[in-house]
């Protein structure tokens, strides 16, 4: 599995797989033809039948940085993944190359023909059994594990990530106004967050405070604000919702905080090495019921919960978000999304409190639940895997 840097990536909305990884293919493909005079790029897949809403073209024009023109191709049909475009460099009227680039999830991409442009492996285990199983030998937890495999350096760049999770909620408490896009969407992370009932009680409090918090980053990756993949774009606000939340109620530590971030990495590159994260590849499942299962686990780390808790926690997480689809309006990252994450982040407290109650009942491993999460997505009917063609994107005038 790859450094947990490669799944927490800090940077624009509002899509990883529309925005981040287009971004990171065209930067590689200007540098390759430095001498090209102009571009032609065509998107096909989801890239296409979303790509206009998720402000693709806007980042491919901007990064080539030449005279440009973006095609969206919505008929092709034979494509190496859901997610795919065609880069071409000329010369004039020259053709001088062209590279098919896949865009993969979670920022990242593949390049038809070439080596993996993804960074080296620095995890040997790749599922939560080997993990659970060498942890368990060593006597240490999974943080540590962490540790043995990345280098001390790894809490630097957790720390730096904890910090922009937290700087992005503020950012997003503060601000007002309409979210870009043509919903006519009002942000409502500030209003959330301000509300304050004579009889709130202590369970509408937090799910008032958990919610601001998921609103808050959501708002922001939906504006084009700094965000942190966790593992993507679309699903940044669950895992900081429920730290932040459990930060200002426990008195949680940084340090704390950022090995529970570690705990969560290890579910998110699980997901991400043996599934998918691509909401366009298997549908949102994979992006909110990952990110679910990652908040979840990351509590559970919080909490000081054992091994097969936080395995628990986090595959009681996926399992009631498997089959969820991925359907944004106008394929914009705001409806359903923005409310999704609110209620995902929710639903990790919850798998949280079963995880606590009913430890060592569980008859499914997380590993299986991934697997299960894998097929289903490829079971799914592609209208319902981020092309905005069925669902809520269909009906909604």
């Amino acid at each position: 599995m790859k450094s947990l840097r490669e799944l927490y990536k800090i940077g624009a909305g509002p899509s990883s797989s529309h925005t981040m990884g287009p971004e990171k293919a065209c930067k590689l493909f200007n540098n390759e033809f430095t001498n090209a005079t102009r571009f032609v790029v065509t998107l096909f897949g989801s890239l296409a039948m979303t790509g206009e809403g998720h402000g693709t073209d806007k980042i491919i024009k901007s990064t080539l940085n030449k005279p440009t023109e973006v095609f969206f191709d919505k008929e092709s049909t034979n494509i190496p993944h859901e997610n795919t475009m065609l880069l071409e460099a000329f010369n004039e009227d020259t053709l001088l190359g062209s590279w098919t680039v896949l865009s993969i999830g979670g920022g990242d991409i593949e390049i038809v023909g070439k080596p993996p442009v993804v960074a080296e492996d620095v995890y040997s285990l790749t599922t939560y059994s080997d993990i659970f199983k060498y942890c368990t030998e060593k006597e240490i937890r999974i943080p540590d594990y962490v540790n043995e495999c990345e280098g001390p350096e790894i809490w630097d760049y957790l720390y730096t990530v904890w910090e922009q999770m937290q700087q992005t909620i503020k950012n997003g408490l503060k601000s007002t106004g309409t979210i870009p896009g043509g919903l006519q969407l009002n942000r409502k992370a500030k209003l959330l967050y301000s509300q304050h009932h004579i009889d709130e009680s202590p369970e509408t409090r937090e799910n008032r405070l958990v919610c601001s918090y998921a609103y808050a980053c959501s708002e922001e990756n939906a504006c084009g604000g700094t965000i942190v993949t966790a593992p993507t774009c679309g699903s940044c606000g669950i895992l900081p919702a429920v730290l932040k939340y459990m930060q200002v109620r426990h008195k949680f530590t940084d340090e704390q905080i950022v090995r529970a971030l570690a705990t969560a990495g290890i579910i998110g590159n699980i997901v991400k090495t043996n599934a998918s994260v691509s909401g366009a590849e298997c549908g949102c499942q994979a992006e909110v019921g990952t990110a679910c299962s990652m908040a979840a686990a990351g509590l559970a780390e919080l909490f000081e919960m054992d091994l097969d808790q936080i395995e628990y926690a986090a595959e009681v997480a996926m399992e009631h978000h498997l089959g969820l689809t991925c359907d944004p309006i106008k394929g914009l990252v705001q409806i359903p999304c923005i409310e999704r994450n609110a209620v995902a982040a929710m639903r990790a407290i919850n798998a949280l409190s079963l995880a606590n109650f009913l430890t060592h009942t569980r008859k499914i491993s997380f590993d299986m639940v991934v697997e299960t999460m894998y097929q289903t997505g490829k079971d799914m009917s592609k209208i319902y895997r981020e092309t905005s063609e069925g669902g809520l994107a269909k009906l909604y005038k």
